[in-house]
Formats: structure tokens, sequence, C-alpha cells
């Protein structure tokens, strides 16, 4: 096969993956692997699976001696062997890298976040005499209240918002194509209908949140865009603890366990992890349970 057959293998085993973002990272993934092993395409898949396997471990130990996150090696292990499976799956090679194993991780090992008083403190601060003011109220109350991630926000446009049933239609992590209805709360209803009149704009093929820098206005509000305004608010709060748009889902998670009293059920329909073992680590974290054992045995001795 010739450079250009070997690109279009690549191509084509992008363009399985549905989400934009998983298709950029993936690419400049692969891209690094092969710039560090100094290997075209076409070569690295033309290898033994012996050679394949040294490799890519060598590669591997590299990242871990390198300082990267556990998570990043895992990532990139993961867009070698998605290729690697695609291309053995068509034909293009003849081996595959299931022996080659990612770091461990501990899962949601940190649910920590910020409590409600400390969110309306940064709501409080938000000018909302502002185009920009009303749209980023708006997505905090929606991110607080429903617990978000910030893909379906993004994801979100004007069709999906019913605001007399009180709800947004919203396309999941790891669900396609297929959506759910979320029910809002009327202070997220209110913000966002008050951010779509100062917007003037109603077209329902439109984003339901976008940029108002000029240049960019009207522009869908990329994931990259929502983690800077959150992060950019909580700064402008005074705010030192580091947050995200995930950091607020952990902290809605965690304050609707206060709220409820542990209801994991509940809060699991707010949350919508697909397993309560997930809620019981949010709520766990929120009791130390760990810290109230731990001053028990401090006052035996």
């Amino acid at each position: 096969m010739c450079s250009s057959d070997w690109g279009r293998v690549l191509s084509d085993w992008l363009a399985t993956k549905r989400s934009p973002h998983t298709r950029r990272v993936y690419q400049k993934d692969i891209d690094n692997f092969l710039a560090d092993i100094d290997l075209e395409l076409g070569k690295f898949l033309s290898l033994d699976r012996h050679k394949a396997y040294a490799l890519v471990s060598r590669y591997k130990g590299e990242l871990v001696t390198k300082g990267l996150k556990s998570a990043t090696i895992n990532r990139r292990l993961a867009a070698i062997k998605s290729l690697v499976a695609f291309s053995y799956n068509c034909g293009h090679c003849e081996f595959m890298l299931e022996s080659v194993k990612g770091e461990k991780l501990s899962s949601y090992r940190d649910t920590t976040g910020v409590d409600s008083e400390t969110f309306k403190r940064v709501l409080g601060g938000i000018d909302r005499g502002s185009l920009k003011g009303i749209r980023d109220y708006a997505l905090l109350m929606l991110l607080w209240s429903n617990a978000l991630r910030r893909s379906e926000v993004s994801k979100a446009s004007i069709a999906d918002f019913d605001p007399v049933a009180k709800t947004l239609r919203i396309f999941g992590k790891g669900r396609g194509t297929q959506s759910e209805i979320v029910s809002l709360g009327i202070g997220t209803v209110t913000a966002i209908e008050a951010w779509l009149e100062a917007r003037g704009e109603h077209d329902p093929d439109k984003a339901l949140f976008v940029s108002v820098n000029p240049g960019y206005r009207d522009g869908r509000l990329s994931t990259q865009g929502i983690y800077n305004i959150v992060s950019d608010r909580f700064q402008s709060a005074g705010i030192t603890k580091a947050m995200s748009p995930h950091r607020v889902r952990h902290s809605s998670i965690t304050a609707a366990l206060e709220a409820t009293g542990g209801d994991v059920r509940k809060v699991q329909k707010l949350s919508r992890h697909s397993s309560l073992n997930t809620l019981l680590i949010y709520d766990d974290n929120r009791r130390n349970h760990q810290g109230e054992v731990t001053d028990i045995l401090d006052s035996l001795i």
C-alpha cells in the first residue's frame, strides 16, 4: 500500500468515532506516537506481532518515564490499540495489542467541589446587565441544577429546550444519537429564557449556548469554551480552588446527596450514572467515614 492508502486507513478509522473531540484527540495521539517511534503508519502496521508489542510497550515505558498522568497514558494507548484493531479487522495488519496493559486508575477518588453557598457567591458576582453575563448565569444555573456534562450542554440546540414543559433534550455520554429528556428547575428555565430573549435568537436549529465574542458571535460554544467560562467565573469570584464543569457536576451530586440524606437512588436520576456504586463513592466521600474511624482510633490512645 502507498502512503495515501495508509492515510485512508487512518481517516476511515477516525470516521468511526462519533465525537469530533475524540477524533481530534485520537488524531493527535497517533501523530505523536508515530513521531516518537520515528515510523510511518504503514511500516508500523507491517510489523510482526512480537516487534509491535515490544515497540508499543517501550513507548508506554517512555511515557511513564516522562511523568505523564496515568489517564493520559491510557488514552494514548487506547488510540493506538483502537487503530490497530480496526486495521487488523480490515486486513491491513497481522497483530493485535490486547496484551499491552494500561495504567491502573482509581475512579472517582476525588469528588470534591464547592458547596451551594460558594456557588451562590459565584452567581452573585455575575453582571446580568451584559449579554455575556446573562449567558454565563444561565449556563452555570444549568450545569449546577442538572449536574450536566459540558459536552451535553455544548450539543444542545434551542429546539431541545421546552420552557413550557420545563425540559431539555440532551445527548448523554456514550449514547451516540440517542437522546433523553431531563427536567429543569424554574430558576434555570427563567435564566435560559432571559438569555434567549437578550440574544434575540429563536431559530430552533441554532445552538442553545453560543459565543458572544466579536468574530465568533453566534458560534456554538465548544466544550473548551464552556470550561473557560466556568474557570473564569470562579476565579473572578475569588475562589482559589481550581474549578471546571466536571467539578461543578461533582459539587451538584454531592449537594444533592446532602439534601436528600444520602438517597443514592434519587440522586442517580440526576447524575445518570449507570451504576449505584459510583454514587456510593460520592456518598462515602461526603460522609468521610475514613475520617470518622480515624477520630475513633485517635481517641483510644
